[in-house]
């Protein structure tokens, strides 16, 4: 359930300063985000952007917000029709081909599926139903097939990008397309050309202008007006500025309260192009590397702010990445342990207790600092660097050794702490428990400690778990007999298989090296 105590607040590139987030239904969001046009795999920068908006829905939702979250697919566009002409295929083939390509690279990276995927090219109806009403309204014309939206019929044109319509028409090719009244004018409907897909309107065959789509597919799932609409920064001009006009045009009142945008991204401090030979595709990116760092790294910097890739920092993702799963395993494997010697809280006395407390303060201070930090504009790098606080508490729980039934308790609620607030930025870990302890949750130790406990130990059987068990204690009998050679001799042997051992206050442990 909601807490109503809670504000969110959130940058409006529209009004340009942060608002309190109010819904036009009370705990209810509409949020529409531009998605892929379909002519080839998307890049990093496009991934960065629908993860960016990924976090946010997921954060509303874990505020307590039902969210409608519609993502678009422009299946139709020039860039597609010229792939299929040079390919020699439909232009259906190809976005067929490249929005499965585009669905499979979000699931690979975490980005949950929208509540509504619409098609663009299942969509047609209401976009000419939209444009035909701007007509009527005399903010569009047709010229021989194609029509036109007349940016001179809206006023308020210009005011989120921040834009001077007539600066606009000065720097503007004059009579570049006769059928124009002006030259900013944009295309809603444009006429069918032979061997490009085509569908039946009132101004003849044709397909729909890039901008309409959104206005029309928004509207059909959200209503007008609805609360959040989002893209890249790239995006401000002239495709939402254009989707705010038509859709305004229409329906008489605003489009969209709420107008959020991500930063661009470049690579190694350049501008990404595929001249610079710096042109990332997703799918490449994530062949190499494991999804969860991507996602870290991405968002260790603010949603709005440009981002810099490279691959130094992709390292030290992921080295961050496997911290936080080495404090999983660590809590995972200590609760394993404590649940057969928890000892009894008059045993320790007032130290235990002191530190449970202290342990449970971190824990609700990790919590709001998290909450602070989204609530915030969506600041995912002070979310992040909650949780690693949190990482750093639970790691010096277990290194301290004393645990009682209580601290026992408050160890797990650390532990499920982290991977509850992780999983709110979709970086989804385990938990750390119930994993096979020989071995960290990478299955049974291998079976070449078989016949290493049969030379060092004279174990006649052939189980790998039985054989490490064996191992381990002819260790320590060694080590309490100062037989040091012997010891050395089991932890050698066990390096050998990849497998390290690390002594604990509560016995050995072992993990993969």
């Amino acid at each position: 359930m909601r807490d109503a105590t809670r504000t969110i607040r959130l940058y409006n590139t529209l009004s340009r300063r942060k608002e309190e987030l109010v819904p036009r239904e009370p705990g209810r969001v509409g949020f529409y985000l531009c998605g892929p046009t379909v002519y080839n795999h998307i890049h990093i920068g496009n991934a960065r952007t629908f993860l960016s908006f990924d976090v946010i829905r997921r954060y509303l939702e874990y505020a307590g917000y039902e969210v409608t979250f519609v993502q678009n697919v422009t299946d139709v566009d020039d860039k597609i029709i010229n792939r299929a002409q040079e390919e020699g295929r439909s232009a259906a083939e190809v976005a067929a081909e490249y929005t499965d390509a585009f669905v499979g690279a979000m699931h690979a990276l975490g980005v949950a599926d929208p509540t509504v995927r619409p098609r663009a090219t299942e969509e047609i109806p209401a976009m000419v139903a939209l444009i035909a009403c701007l007509v009527e309204g005399g903010h569009a014309y047709a010229a021989e097939g194609d029509v036109y939206f007349s940016v001179r019929s809206f006023p308020a044109y210009g005011r989120l990008s921040g834009r001077d319509i007539e600066q606009l028409r000065s720097g503007a090719r004059v009579g570049i397309d006769p059928r124009k009244h002006d030259p900013l004018d944009f295309a809603l409907w444009k006429a069918a050309k032979p061997g490009e897909p085509s569908w039946d309107s009132p101004w003849g065959p044709g397909r729909p202008g890039w901008h309409i789509e959104c206005s029309a597919m928004s509207g059909t799932y959200l209503g007008c007006p609805f609360d959040i609409h989002a893209g890249g920064d790239d995006l401000v001009f002239p495709h939402h500025e254009n989707e705010i006009a038509q859709s305004e045009a229409c329906c008489g009142t605003v489009f969209a309260n709420y107008w959020l945008h991500g930063g661009m991204l470049t690579v190694d401090r350049e501008k990404m192009s595929k001249s610079e030979g710096n042109f990332l595709l997703l799918k490449d990116v994530l062949a190499r590397v494991r999804p969860q760092a991507l996602r870290l790294l991405m968002l260790q910097t603010h949603y709005r702010s440009p981002f810099d890739y490279s691959a130094e920092r992709l390292q030290e993702a992921t080295a961050s990445l496997e911290r936080v799963e080495g404090a999983l395993r660590n809590l995972g494997w200590a609760l394993e342990t404590f649940a057969e010697v928890a000892i009894a809280p008059n045993e320790l006395g007032d130290r235990s207790v002191s530190w449970t407390a202290d342990l449970l303060n971190r824990i609700e201070a990790a919590r709001a600092r998290f909450e602070e930090s989204m609530d915030d504009d969506f600041n995912t790098a002070g979310a992040i660097a909650a949780v690693f606080g949190l990482v750093t508490a639970g790691n010096s729980s277990v290194a301290d050794g004393i645990f009682g039934q209580t601290h026992w308790r408050a160890v797990a609620e650390a532990r499920d702490t982290m991977v509850e607030l992780l999983g709110v930025l979709g970086i989804e870990l385990g938990t750390g428990q119930g994993e096979d302890e020989e071995g960290e949750g990478d299955g049974p130790p291998p079976p070449e400690v078989v016949p290493l406990a049969a030379a060092l130990a004279g174990y006649g059987g052939d189980d790998a778990s039985d054989a490490l068990d064996v191992l381990l204690a002819l260790r320590e009998e060694a080590r309490a007999g100062k037989d040091w050679a012997l010891a050395d001799a089991v932890r050698d042997g066990l390096a050998a298989q990849g497998l390290a051992l690390e002594d604990t206050p509560f016995g050995p442990r072992v993990v993969r090296s």
